[in-house]
C-alpha cells in the first residue's frame, strides 16, 4: 500500500489521461505536466496515458498499477470540455480494468474545464499566465480559441470560460473554434476588428501543442491579432488544477473487499460507470 506524502495525504496513484495526438509535442506537453504535479506534490507517484496515438492507453496504465499491487488509483482526464471522450471512451477503459482488476479501485475525477457551471480560478489564472507572455502590451478584446466539438453542453462550457475570462480582463471575448463548430478564429478576430477593436488577442484554450493550435496561431495571425497565446501545458496553475482534481475524485462505490472480490451483485464494468 502506498504511503502518506507531505501534508500527510494518501500517496495513491494518478493516473493523467490524455486525448493523445500524431503530434509529438503533444505527448511530451502531457509529460511535462506530470513532472510538475509531481513536482508540485512531493511522493505522489503520477503518471501519463493516452486515448489515442500514444502508449499506454488508461486501461493499461491502470492494469499495471494493479498487476503490481495497488489497491487504488485515482485516473484525472486531461479533458477542458465533458464531451463525447469523457463520456464514452473514458467509463469504457475503466469499465475493462474493474473487469479485469476486481482488487484495483478507481476513482475518476472531473475533468479540467468547468464542472457544474463552474469556472476553477486555477484555470483563469493558467489562461491569464500565458497570455501575459504572449501578449505583455494592452489589449481590447479577446477570441478563446477551442479545438471544436458537436457537443453543445461542451461548446457551452468555452462560453462559461469566455465570458469569466472576459470578466477577469475586462474586455470583450469571442469563442471560436479550430473545427467542427462556427466561427473560425479568423471570423471571430475579424468581427472584433469591425466592431472597432484595435488591438485583437487570442487566448488558446488548448492543453498541448498540435495542428489545432498551429491553424489557429497562423488564422489568427493572418486575420490582424496582436499575440496568440502558447498552450496551457505544463503551466503551475494547470498542476494545481490536476491535484485539486484528484483531492476532489469520488470514492468508488464498487470498493474490493478485504479479500479481493468485487461486491456482491457486482456486475464487472457496469456499477458506477462515471457520466460526463
Amino acid at each position: 500500500m502506498p504511503g502518506p506524502v507531505p501534508g500527510g495525504r494518501s500517496a495513491e496513484p494518478v493516473v493523467l489521461v490524455a486525448h493523445g495526438s500524431r503530434d509529438p509535442r503533444a505527448a511530451a506537453a502531457t509529460r511535462a505536466l506530470v513532472r510538475a504535479v509531481s513536482a508540485a506534490r512531493p511522493g505522489l507517484p503520477v503518471s501519463a496515458s493516452w486515448l489515442d496515438h500514444t502508449e499506454p492507453g488508461p486501461a493499461e496504465a491502470l492494469r499495471a498499477l494493479g498487476v503490481a499491487g495497488h489497491r487504488s488509483a485515482v485516473l484525472v482526464p486531461l479533458l477542458l470540455t465533458a464531451a463525447y471522450h469523457r463520456r464514452v471512451d473514458i467509463p469504457a477503459a475503466v469499465a475493462e480494468v474493474r473487469s479485469a482488476v476486481p482488487t484495483l479501485a478507481v476513482r475518476v475525477a472531473d475533468v479540467l474545464g468547468p464542472v457544474a457551471e463552474e469556472v476553477d480560478p486555477a484555470l483563469l489564472a493558467g489562461l491569464r499566465r500565458r497570455l501575459t507572455e504572449a501578449a505583455p502590451g494592452r489589449f481590447d478584446a479577446l477570441v478563446l480559441a477551442a479545438a471544436g466539438t458537436r457537443d453543445a453542453r461542451a461548446r457551452s462550457s468555452v462560453g462559461r470560460v469566455a465570458a469569466a475570462l472576459g470578466s477577469r480582463l475586462g474586455v470583450p471575448v469571442r469563442v471560436a473554434y479550430a473545427s467542427a463548430s462556427p466561427p473560425t478564429v479568423d471570423a471571430a478576430v475579424a468581427r472584433l476588428r469591425a466592431e472597432g477593436a484595435r488591438r485583437v488577442a487570442v487566448s488558446a484554450y488548448f492543453l498541448a501543442p498540435g495542428l489545432f493550435h498551429d491553424a489557429v496561431a497562423v488564422a489568427a495571425r493572418d486575420a490582424g491579432a496582436v499575440a496568440v497565446s502558447a498552450p496551457l501545458t505544463d503551466a503551475p496553475e494547470v498542476a494545481d488544477l490536476v491535484l485539486r482534481r484528484v483531492d476532489a475524485a469520488p470514492a468508488d462505490q464498487r470498493v474490493p473487499s478485504a479479500d479481493g472480490r468485487a461486491p456482491a451483485g457486482h456486475v464487472p464494468g457496469q456499477q458506477n460507470a462515471p457520466s460526463g
